[in-house]
């Protein structure tokens, strides 16, 4: 059972959560969006495109479920797990999506490629082996302004033969 919610006098509330593997204790604002309250709190990497969850440029995975972070009120995620792309991988030890979409080239602008990435990861936890159809309506609310989307696909798919190899 996960513990209380605590309101402040402030217009506060203080929620546990576990961002990228640790566990947090965060203020959030009374009617904050969760994409909101990770960049407030220092996870830069989630963007605030549209703010209406029409482009998919804040998608988190949040127990286990793709989320809009734009759509999701902070205080739900209390108790929660959130992956923000930071907690994939890094510079130096990049995850196998974030190698693909580079080798493929996938990222131009890069402004909508985490979220296609987290939305491409929460697809291959789900299915390890998916079809272009498959891959394409996961993409689906991930908004690309750049690309005609072919890049992303191939990555994925480059991507899904690594993980089934082993990494």
């Amino acid at each position: 059972m996960k513990d209380a919610i605590t309101a402040t006098n402030k217009g506060f509330f203080e929620i546990t959560v576990t961002v990228n593997g640790e566990k947090k204790e965060l203020s959030v604002k009374n009617g904050e969006f969760l994409l909101d309250a990770l960049r407030r709190h220092g996870w830069k990497g989630t963007k605030k495109g549209c703010d209406t969850g029409e482009c998919g440029s804040c998608a988190v995975i949040l127990n286990g479920r793709s989320v809009l972070g734009c759509l999701a009120p902070a205080v739900t995620a209390h108790g929660g797990e959130i992956t923000t792309i930071e907690g994939l991988g890094s510079v130096h030890n990049p995850h196998p999506l974030q190698e693909a979409f580079v080798e493929a080239g996938a990222v131009q602008c890069g402004f909508c490629i985490p979220g296609m990435i987290l939305s491409s990861k929460h697809l291959l936890d789900r299915m390890p082996n998916p079809t272009e159809a498959e891959i394409r309506k996961a993409l689906d609310g991930n908004l690309c302004r750049c690309t005609g989307y072919v890049k992303q696909v191939e990555a994925v798919r480059m991507a899904a033969k690594r993980l089934k190899a082993g990494g």
